[in-house]
């Protein structure tokens, strides 16, 4: 690098050296930030260094000259996010399944750029944590974003809904679709699109992991009234799971212990009322389908549908079905 260029970036260079090598606990003397800048092909005298740092500081920077029987230093105190909150992030990331390792780990390597040399360790003790199963689907990124995109921007979007096949690879599952993308969702933990199909006249949701080949197209959104008549909080908590089925309003009956159950899936809107014997009975919206049966069935004997008929008999035909296909 020419002298003279090198003088006109100098001033970045001493606030990138401070950011990622200096804490309170290790501030940096003159003299080594002189040989962090020979290093870069930069040649500079003590009082360039001090004159240099006035400037960061008066621009807002806050960096910090401490004194103590070694000759103390400087060191960049106020950063853009506490150890804490990255920690929290990487934490999210590393558990999100719609994110891939191989994402997770360069999202995770430029939190750790944030937090310095000597913090960056502390993230990385918080990525091993226990292995969780995360999609394979590289696309989703940015897939993501394309829907963020159409959304704003008020467009459609096409894109070819994938399955698994027995080598276990996504391949495309029928002919490549056209919606108006509306909301994405998170739940149990997958991103889902809620969108409107114009060939059904319905609102449809898919899992954004198994769309592929994502594109934003000319035409405007469709369904906006659809939309807004759709309570989407509601609308989510009875999809189980996100597999459809004919909606319904069922009443079931569960035992006291099992109410935060009830309201973590319905949330506290939901209608309760107490029996007085130690049981309790909610009235919901749900999606009829093998999802929901497959949820009460977890929570035991105890749970039951009180109504309507139909539906505990479509309950008690499913679990029949069960029962029979083990024999």
């Amino acid at each position: 690098m020419a002298k003279s260029e090198g003088q006109k970036v100098k001033i970045l260079y001493i606030l990138k050296i401070l950011e990622e090598f200096t804490d309170e606990d290790h501030p940096m003397t003159t003299a080594d930030l002189i040989k962090h800048l020979e290093a870069q092909g930069i040649s500079c005298e003590r009082k360039t260094i001090y004159s240099d740092i006035a400037q960061l500081n008066d621009f807002g920077y806050d960096i910090v000259q401490v004194s103590n029987r070694k000759g103390g230093g400087y060191y960049f105190a106020s950063r853009e996010f506490e150890v804490a909150e990255l920690k929290l992030l990487v934490d999210v990331v590393q558990s999100s399944r719609f994110i891939t390792v191989k994402k997770s780990r360069e999202l995770i390597k430029k939190l750790e750029k944030k937090a310095g040399k000597y913090d960056a360790g502390k993230l990385q003790r918080q990525v091993y944590v226990a292995g969780r199963i995360k999609t394979e689907n590289e696309s989703i990124y940015y897939s993501v974003d394309s829907i963020h995109r159409a959304i704003q921007e008020n467009r459609q979007i096409s894109f070819t809904y994938l399955e698994w096949n027995l080598k276990k690879q996504l391949i495309p599952k029928g002919e490549q679709r056209k919606v108006s993308p509306w909301a994405l969702i998170y739940r149990d933990e997958n991103y889902y699109l809620a969108a409107y199909e114009s060939v059904s006249g319905l609102l449809k949701h898919y899992r954004v992991d198994k769309m592929g080949s994502v594109t934003i197209l000319e035409e405007k959104r469709e369904g906006m009234e659809l939309f807004e008549q759709t309570d989407l909080a509601a609308y989510t908590n009875r999809t189980f799971g996100m597999f459809g089925g004919e909606t319904e309003t069922v009443t079931l009956g569960m035992p006291d212990r099992l109410v935060g159950v009830v309201l973590d899936r319905f949330g506290k809107e939901a209608d309760l009322r107490s029996m007085g014997d130690g049981t309790f009975r909610v009235r919901a919206k749900v999606a009829v389908s093998g999802q929901f049966f497959g949820w009460l069935a977890g929570l035991g004997a105890e749970a039951k549908i009180i109504s309507p008929d139909s539906v505990k008999k479509q309950y008690m035909d499913w679990l029949t079905e069960i029962v029979s296909s083990i024999k």
